[in-house]
């Protein structure tokens, strides 16, 4: 998603204006499309489904106006329809009618599209969160009732048209990028576009989404991605920092593509799983969330894991005689240190206790996790309303709230226009007239 640059979570004053970024290049944009790694990835993530688009349908997104079409396909005329018949009587009439419904209907050079998002929606039990290669809409639903949740395509072909964060993808994916030796076949007009739909979950808990941060293979810190207070998390802190180690250790780390991303996860209750949401660029445009990129981008990375020392390892020849003399000499010496551990009692146990908690201090290395805070004068900031710099105004809310869904916004809308041109024809009259 692209990162909103409002200032509130801006760098300190002293800060350097250019920020120590690696070269960012189109491949690695490319790399963190949802295309490209959720083949790798699917036993992952939440159960999604990808709908490759058509030159035509991505042209449509990117077209001025909303005009939304039938979500069901239109009826096919029998020969039987004395309407169709009466037509037919008239061949000029007829050119004209067919003329005028492909005009009407938008859908009509991307039909395949359209109807496998109705199918899309239907295998996912009816409710979709739909996204593009990068971003989601969340920035307009304020179109539809301020949730991300669709029902029919036509509600989705309303969020995506409505949103700056889909125009981003579709215009300017890769921005600031620097050239390399396949700049030329990566280019905007060859991206392989898909929209991604989601299926949506009743249970889903934005307060356990978490974005973390990968610098050269290292997991370095961890956020919270809503900008609320969950005094839960705070109790149950390391644990959220274990699971996210283990899973991008696991999971993450040697198999994708690049050796700095940024990722986001959800953990859900039992808090015993992860699950990958999705995988973002380590760049600018990419929101650091509660930390700051100047931060990112200079802090210390963890140590690597030394291998351990050569005299913590016993070597045991596969000869049976000598075998058999080194596991007698290691049985003696366990039962001397037994005996040792018996006679010192306490102060052994309490001597070992320590040393094993030294032990995983050096070796539990856990990334930072910052959370909101409660009375944190600066949680302020992150409680605003988010996006705001891509609200509109108050009756175009109205229309897209009037009661009667989302497909009929853009009527609705067309009728405000058309009540606004009127009255300022009528101003401009009576200013002639004067």
């Amino acid at each position: 998603m692209p990162h909103i640059m409002d200032g509130s979570q801006g760098e300190s004053d002293d800060a350097p204006t250019t920020l120590p970024f690696p070269p960012v290049t189109k491949s690695h944009i490319l790399n963190c499309s949802y295309h490209s790694w959720h083949p790798k990835y699917r036993t992952l993530t939440p159960k999604t489904r990808l709908v490759p688009l058509t030159r035509p349908f991505v042209d449509y997104l990117r077209a001025d106006g909303i005009i939304l079409p039938e979500d069901e396909d239109p009826p096919v005329q029998s020969d039987t329809d004395s309407a169709y018949v009466s037509a037919s009587d008239n061949p000029d009439a007829q050119d004209h009618d067919d003329e005028d419904d492909e005009d009407d209907d938008p859908s009509a050079e991307w039909r395949d599209v359209h109807r496998a998002i109705r199918a899309t929606i239907a295998e996912l039990d009816g409710a979709v969160m739909p996204k593009l290669n990068w971003s989601a809409p969340k920035d307009a639903t304020y179109m539809n009732a301020n949730t991300m949740k669709c029902h029919k395509p036509s509600d989705i072909y309303l969020l995506l048209k409505s949103s700056d964060f889909i125009t981003h993808d579709l215009d300017h994916a890769y921005d600031d990028c620097v050239d390399t030796s396949n700049s030329a076949q990566l280019d905007q007009d060859n991206i392989p576009y898909h929209l991604v739909l989601r299926k949506a979950n009743p249970h889903w808990n934005p307060s356990v989404e978490f974005r973390c941060f990968v610098r050269d293979r290292k997991l370095l810190c961890i956020s919270q991605r809503d900008m609320n207070y969950y005094s839960f998390l705070h109790k149950m802190q390391d644990k959220l920092q274990y699971l996210i180690k283990e899973f991008f250790e696991i999971r993450l780390r040697d198999t994708f593509d690049d050796d700095n991303f940024v990722f986001d996860v959800y953990i859900p209750q039992t808090y015993d799983r992860v699950w990958l949401v999705d995988i973002n660029p380590w760049a600018m445009r990419t929101d650091p969330l509660l930390f700051s990129w100047q931060e990112l981008l200079e802090m210390d990375a963890p140590l690597e894991e030394e291998d351990p020392l050569p005299d913590q390892f016993v070597r045991i020849s596969f000869d049976p005689a000598k075998r058999q003399q080194m596991l007698d000499i290691l049985a003696k010496q366990e039962a001397e240190e037994a005996a040792a551990k018996a006679a010192h009692g306490q102060r052994e146990e309490h001597g070992s206790e320590s040393d094993d908690e030294e032990s995983g201090d050096e070796e539990l290395y856990l990334p930072e996790l910052r959370l909101v805070h409660q009375d944190d004068p600066e949680a302020a900031l992150f409680s605003s309303s988010q996006y705001s710099a891509h609200k509109m105004p108050r009756d175009v809310v109205d229309a897209s709230q009037s009661g009667n869904g989302l497909a009929d916004f853009a009527r609705e809308w067309e009728k405000i226009l058309g009540e606004r041109q009127r009255a300022d024809a009528a101003h401009d009259s009576a200013d002639d007239d004067d």
